[in-house]
């Protein structure tokens, strides 16, 4: 079925198909949104008037399908209504002839796409053809601003999360010196006290993982969860792929052991006695 988008539709009577039996001629039948269905109370079989211009002469229509919207990041906050009609139906309700503003054309292979675009482009004066990954890249140029700006957070985030996970450790870790003193009287290697605070702060760089993935999961059900709801959209606003989930982990896992280093360095660097009596002679 070749279908086109109507930009304006007014709605001016909708009644049920049963008590529109007897009229003469038989409507035409279009497809709406479930935006559309929801807002003005539409169910297939009944009928409505389209429009070009308010209070104009428009036609009746029988509603044949109710279809999903896509899910287009370009159209998430925009409250129009999409309506597919036949394509002659579409011409002759908008008066429009034969002409179209825009059409899309597919091809198979960048060479067929660069011989049509050039084609395209030379047979008048007035047309202009643009490749379907160029219109997207330009109409995606907020969501790219927004994306960035999401980047910038993580590092802001990782890097204060790095510097919290430090201090953290040196805390504990001076809260053990008198142990680590008794450790190194005993002959214990300043070495294996290094490893053994390492793996310490490893353990609790994956705990603190494990729980960060368990949050960030249940945070981006609610997200969805509303977000859909509000715009009515099949999209995706927040999303946790293995990538994501596999970079933290490692991050999270590396801050951790630079942060047990650097804590267990700051001690086994002073002497046994001044760690076990807190003074330095």
């Amino acid at each position: 079925m070749v279908v086109a988008l109507i930009a304006a539709l007014l709605i001016q009577s909708v009644d049920s198909a049963r008590a529109n039996r007897d009229r003469p001629g038989q409507p035409r039948t279009i497809a709406i949104d479930e935006r559309l269905a929801t807002d003005a109370s539409l169910a297939v079989g009944d009928r409505v008037r389209l429009t070009v211009q308010p209070f104009g002469r428009g036609d009746t229509a029988i509603v044949a399908a109710i279809f999903r919207r896509s899910a287009d990041p370009a159209e998430v906050a925009r409250g129009v209504y999409r309506v597919r009609l036949h394509l002659d139906h579409v011409q002759r309700l908008a008066e429009y002839g034969d002409r179209v503003d825009r059409f899309a054309v597919a091809s198979r292979g960048s060479t067929a796409a660069d011989s049509a675009l050039a084609r395209i482009n030379r047979a008048a004066f007035g047309f202009q053809a643009h490749r379907s990954r160029d219109i997207a890249v330009q109409t995606s140029q907020t969501f790219l601003v927004v994306s960035r700006f999401h980047r910038a957070i993580g590092v802001i985030t990782i890097v204060a999360s790095a510097i919290f996970l430090l201090c953290i450790m040196l805390l504990k870790v001076d809260e053990r010196r008198r142990d680590v003193a008794a450790l190194r009287l005993m002959g214990i290697s300043a070495g294996t006290i290094v490893r053994s605070v390492m793996i310490e702060a490893a353990m609790v760089a994956t705990l603190g993982s494990a729980i960060g993935v368990g949050i960030g999961w249940i945070a981006t059900i609610v997200i969805n969860w509303y977000y859909r709801g509000v715009y009515r959209t099949p999209l995706t606003f927040a999303l946790a792929t293995p990538g994501i989930i596999g970079l933290s982990v490692v991050l999270s896992l590396a801050l951790g052991l630079v942060a047990g280093f650097v804590a267990a360095q700051r001690l086994v660097r002073m002497p046994a006695l001044v760690l076990l009596t807190g003074r330095r002679t």
